[in-house]
């Protein structure tokens, strides 16, 4: 994880939705890299433990996915309730959800960075951070391609059936916690291609994207 402070900059988050295997999560790397702010993944659970005060693994196993139903009566609001402090043995997914949200809201407020997934474009879409919020695709034989090559050892039919069953996760989390549509162009900023443009060329689309609609280069913002 890299971390940042304003340092006069002009505050601003970047959000990446992507498919597995898109490289979704290698482009925030480089977005943050080039732009020189921080980033956020999986770094995410360790501060939402912290914040809640409760087992990582809580979290770990309702990362990006679709609500239990089981443990914490959920309900039916969009993530927010007035339902009371829970412990680990009542924790509930809505309750790992609004902590989740709670810790997005907080990095937002740190500086410029790059957070990956979680529905953060949603959380914080009335935090009153200019927020860029992307979302990366690609062909299926491209993503399996990508899979492969991370060494799991995985046979092709397998790393197909991991995206397919991943992206329906994700969709399906993103959906219930959303008033918006996972991975449909009207829910981002940008929808990226990574089958047809190469990650520095896609960073390259992004500042040039921010340029126009912020009036500064992030590169130059270093």
């Amino acid at each position: 994880m890299t971390d940042s402070s304003n340092n006069g900059k002009q505050k601003y988050v970047i959000t990446v939705g992507r498919q597995f295997g898109s490289g979704g999560r290698e482009l925030a790397r480089h977005i943050a890299d080039r732009f020189g702010i921080g980033y956020y993944d999986k770094e995410l659970l360790l501060e939402a433990t912290r914040h809640a005060g409760v087992d990582e693994g809580f979290f770990a196993r309702s990362d990006e996915k679709f609500p239990t139903f089981t443990g914490g009566g959920i309900s039916f609001n969009m993530g927010i309730s007035s339902m009371p402090w829970y412990t680990p043995s009542s924790i509930s997914d809505e309750a790992i959800y609004r902590d989740m949200s709670d810790v997005i809201r907080a990095i937002a407020d740190r500086g410029p960075c790059v957070i990956v997934g979680r529905s953060a474009d949603y959380v914080l879409r009335d935090h009153g951070v200019e927020t860029i919020n992307l979302f990366v695709h690609a062909s299926m034989d491209d993503c399996v391609k990508r899979i492969l090559r991370r060494g799991d050892k995985l046979k092709e039919q397998d790393a197909r059936s991991l995206a397919e069953k991943t992206n329906k996760l994700r969709a399906n989390y993103y959906n219930f916690y959303t008033d918006k549509r996972w991975g449909m162009a009207s829910s981002y900023d940008l929808s990226l291609n990574s089958s047809t443009l190469t990650m520095e060329g896609m960073v390259d689309v992004v500042a040039k994207y921010m340029e126009c609609r912020l009036g500064f280069n992030p590169v130059g913002e270093k």
